[in-house]
């Protein structure tokens, strides 16, 4: 009788080893990114880490939608629903969700170490929410490029007045004895002071002086006016705007209405919370039943109109990776993570614990993160309405033409006074406007004898 129990204790233990393992049941539920239908299958971030957990603990699994679409809820009598429940009442091993791990979920079933971080945010529309104003900010109205474009039309604008100044005989006739307005510090100076609409004396007398002086100035009129016209538009847009940038700017205003997911445990928090601005946030969702029955549903609320959705960071960050329109809070308060959940007394859970440890610290968890959190939308470091350079491309190409012809001008003036002089003196009229740039450009020379020198003669 002894051998015949231990052949069977053997045969058992054989049967055991050599049995195939039954797949593990797992329930999830539909969210962007983490669970996605592709055709029959799913994809997503948690179907990835299912994937991974699988691989390096050798177990299959069959997975499907929670019935009743909820993450895990639990009523008044004390039965839980959603995910939580499958588990609860064995229909499901996992539960691989967004799920996070709170006190009372732990109380009925167990939870693994938590495979994402994340807390409570809201968001909203960029449209109705306006950025910290910055000492510079009023430089934004224009582009970097239209600024130095500015700067590149104002240095060759001064540059241009100096030349003509100095070249123009009607503006300098006598460069031997006479001393030229026009330095190079006041051409910088009128040109900014045209610019600023005051005015610096003395004007250009030659008429190649004015052209540029009068295409400078109705240039300065155009870009000045660009600019106010800006400047007003961003004035009366900011002040329609609020700056909503916590938790407490949201409960002292009450022109955006928000909410969060009914029955979710992000609604739990603020419930339960001691936090007199939380506790306000609660009364004010309660009193105007401002709740959404799902994330996406949150979302498209935000979307629509004058809603602020309040909801886990992580899953926030992916709406305004989707949608450019929509941006998030930088204040995150109540930090917990996202768990796997499974049975009281589930022998895997130190093994899926561990594992889920060992993809944080290889970094392939924030590998998946990047994978499906990565944003389609194109940062931009200055406004919409900044004005670019293109905008104003008629008005300098004016300005352009117009510094190019005060210089022909310019060497028109000179060239015809030094034929004149050549006709008068019979000399090469080239050798004349030679001597006459040299004078303009080069040093003064002294035409007549110093007084003390005569006396002495």
């Amino acid at each position: 009788m002894a051998s015949l129990g231990l052949l069977l204790l053997v045969a058992a233990v054989v049967h055991l080893c050599t049995a195939e393992q039954q797949p593990l049941k797992v329930t999830t539920i539909k969210e962007e990114p983490y669970t996605m239908s592709k055709g029959s299958d799913f994809e997503g971030f948690c179907m990835d880490l299912l994937s991974l957990l699988a691989n390096k603990l050798g177990f299959k699994y069959n997975i499907r939608l929670v019935k009743d679409g909820k993450y895990g809820l639990k009523d008044k009598s004390g039965n839980w629903a959603g995910m939580v429940g499958e588990v609860v009442r064995g229909e499901a091993d996992l539960a691989l969700a967004p799920l996070t791990l709170t006190a009372v979920r732990e109380e009925a079933v167990d939870m693994t170490k938590p495979f994402m971080q994340t807390g409570l945010s809201f968001i909203m529309r960029k449209d109705i929410v306006s950025d910290d104003s910055q000492y510079l900010s009023f430089l934004n109205l224009f582009s970097s490029e239209m600024w130095i474009s500015l700067l590149v039309a104002y240095l060759l604008t001064s540059i241009c007045i100096f030349l003509v100044a100095r070249i123009s005989p009607s503006e300098w006739s006598q460069p031997q004895v006479e001393e030229n307005q026009f330095t190079i510090s006041h051409s910088f100076w009128y040109t900014i002071g045209a610019l600023s609409l005051q005015g610096a004396g003395p004007h250009p007398k030659a008429f190649s002086g004015r052209v540029i002086t009068a295409i400078w100035w109705l240039f300065s009129l155009v870009v000045l006016a660009c600019y106010f016209a800006n400047l007003i538009s961003w004035l009366h847009m900011d002040n329609k705007q609020l700056s909503i940038k916590s938790f407490e700017d949201l409960a002292n205003q009450n022109v955006i209405d928000y909410g969060t997911m009914k029955g979710s445990s992000s609604l739990a928090y603020f419930k339960n919370s001691n936090n007199p601005t939380y506790r306000r946030i609660f009364e004010n969702m309660e009193r105007k039943q401002s709740y959404a029955v799902t994330v996406e549903e949150g979302i498209r609320m935000a979307l629509e109109g004058k809603y602020a959705f309040i909801g886990e960071s992580v899953s926030l960050d992916m709406a305004a990776t989707r949608y450019c329109n929509l941006i998030r809070c930088p204040e995150v308060i109540g930090m917990r993570g996202y768990s796997i959940a499974v049975p009281l007394g589930f022998p895997m859970l130190k093994n899926l614990s561990v594992a889920i440890l060992q993809l944080s610290e290889s970094g392939e968890l924030e590998y998946l993160r990047n994978k499906w959190w990565a944003s389609s939308c194109v940062a931009e470091k200055a406004q919409a309405s900044s004005m670019k350079p293109g905008s104003l491309k008629g008005v300098f190409l004016l300005l352009a033409l117009g510094l190019g012809l005060g210089l022909i001008l310019a060497f028109m003036e000179l060239s015809v006074k030094s034929r004149n002089i050549a006709n008068v003196q019979q000399k090469s009229c080239c050798s004349v406007l030679t001597t006459e740039l040299g004078q303009r450009f080069g040093k003064r020379e002294a035409t007549q004898a110093d007084p003390s020198e005569k006396s002495k003669a």
